[in-house]
């Protein structure tokens, strides 16, 4: 889920910041072109540090800024399809419910938190199974896995959908709940005419 990289870049620096500290103004510069941003190789940037390596700036024509090479450390987050995450709920809503997962969330739909048949008591702000006695609310810690992702350019427009629908997901208490099965009433025998 959270990963360290390494990134080499040109910057371009521009007048506005010569004669101050390089190092800063190439953090600053940095910051604002990478952090809270999403790249598809690595996922979303969360921060950048240990800045290095900057070159001596060379300049191109009809350009005022100098532009040097420079390499940096990136703290990253990124999930895959099938990972299994833990997360915390964080709102729930007639179709689902939302799950926080580090800097992002995840959606669970409806049909995907059991594979009992599960209603909404909105007044209570709780999910409630029919059969088994599952129940989910905000700020219940789940496991879940990731079913799909829908990457886009920024961290509001990207989807992650859940599902907990498999054994050993959802509530850690629902592990250790015993199994409710419905008892079936036995069979009636026919009888055979003589």
């Amino acid at each position: 889920m959270y990963y360290i990289h390494t990134i080499k870049d040109t910057i371009s620096i521009p007048p506005k910041y010569f004669g101050q500290d390089i190092k800063k103004a190439t953090e600053e510069i940095l910051r604002a072109k990478y952090e809270r941003t999403i790249d598809r190789d690595v996922g979303i940037i969360l921060a950048l540090y240990n800045v290095r390596d900057i070159s001596d700036g060379y300049l191109m024509p009809g350009d005022p800024s100098t532009h040097n090479d420079v390499t940096f450390d990136v703290l990253t987050f990124s999930v895959e399809v099938d990972e299994v995450v833990v997360g915390e709920v964080s709102e729930l809503v007639d179709f689902g419910c939302f799950v926080r997962l580090g800097p992002i969330e995840g959606l669970v739909h409806l049909s995907q938190i059991t594979s009992d048949f599960i209603s909404y008591d909105r007044k209570a702000g709780i999910f409630n199974s029919r059969n088994t006695g599952k129940s989910i609310k905000k700020g219940d810690v789940v496991y879940a896995k990731v079913s799909t992702i829908s990457l886009k350019n920024n961290i509001k427009d990207t989807k992650i959908a859940l599902t907990m629908r498999p054994e050993g997901l959802g509530k850690p208490e629902w592990l250790k709940e015993p199994k409710v099965t419905r008892e079936r009433r036995p069979s009636q025998r026919r009888r055979k005419r003589s």
